[in-house]
């Protein structure tokens, strides 16, 4: 089962959006697709920074929310996130907060998370990721 970074999310709704993650999705049956409600956070605040955010809200209410399962930042994630987000800061690494929210929701839910960062999600230990996208990093 899966967990979407915001990033493979926002690139369904682009004008072109990436034929290889299409043809994944298409793949993919619907009941493994997951998304966070951290991505919704960070889909209202790239939808209200936007020079279109009434269309950016009516995409994410209309379309994508009726069409994803959707996982919440709970207390099994966060404590996985703050076990995380300690060791990363002791070795240096540090990431930043939605992102490590995201990495827990995958953790916690033995899911594998997609996104077009692979090498930033790639120091968490433990983490699996893919990246679905024509072109890799």
């Amino acid at each position: 089962m899966y967990l979407f970074d915001t990033d493979i999310i926002t690139n369904i709704f682009k004008k072109k959006p990436d034929p290889a993650l299409l043809t994944r999705l298409a793949a993919t049956p619907r009941d493994q697709q997951y998304i966070s409600t951290v991505t919704i956070s960070e889909i209202v605040y790239g939808a209200c920074k936007s020079d279109r955010p009434a269309h950016h809200l009516r995409n994410l209410q209309e379309i994508l929310l009726p069409a994803v399962n959707l996982l919440a930042f709970d207390s099994k994630a966060a404590l996985v996130c703050g076990r995380i987000r300690a060791d990363l800061e002791k070795a240096g690494l540090p990431l930043a907060l939605a992102d490590l929210e995201i990495a827990a929701i995958a953790l916690a839910n033995k899911l594998v998370l997609v996104s077009g960062n692979t090498r930033h999600f790639a120091r968490i230990p433990g983490l699996s990721v893919e990246n679905w996208l024509t072109r890799p990093e």
